[in-house]
């Protein structure tokens, strides 16, 4: 499995990263060649499923999540958020932190660690490469807005 981490720190507020970082269908407007859409009725908590479907044509893969942790940041606590990926061909989990920052701000962690069906262990390091580059990317629109 191939574990990667992003890390920002922005001048938001934590609920309002919490809102942005778990807006599901944001994400599929992040994240290239990827379409999310919610199966379960809001609110957003645990339980909530969701499947990210990335790809063109034929040539498309379904990355099913459940969230499995669900702790909005509170004025004494970080937010914590825990996704369990169950799919046949992305298979793993990702954990994203907020933490309030002195000034107002906060610190978004998005740890990961994932396996792609058909891909070799030896290929670990260029997949988390790469999990950084689009996670990376993903996370600043998310933090930026629409």
């Amino acid at each position: 499995m191939s574990l990667f981490r992003v890390e920002r720190t922005v001048r938001r507020s934590p609920e309002e990263v919490w809102r942005r970082l778990t807006d599901w269908p944001a994400h599929g407007r992040r994240v290239p060649l990827t379409r999310t859409r919610v199966l379960t009725p809001g609110p957003y908590g645990v339980g909530t499923r969701f499947v990210a479907r990335t790809g063109v044509g034929r040539l498309s893969f379904d990355d099913p999540m459940e969230v499995v942790r669900w702790e909005p940041p509170t004025a004494d606590r970080p937010g914590v958020c825990r996704l369990e990926k169950s799919g046949r061909v992305v298979r793993g989990w990702a954990v994203i932190e907020v933490t309030a920052t002195e000034g107002g701000g906060c610190r978004v962690l998005w740890t990961e660690e994932l396996s792609v069906r058909g891909v070799p262990t030896a290929f670990d390091p260029v997949l988390a490469r790469a999990g950084r580059a689009v996670f990376g990317r993903a996370v600043e629109g998310l933090l930026r807005g629409p």
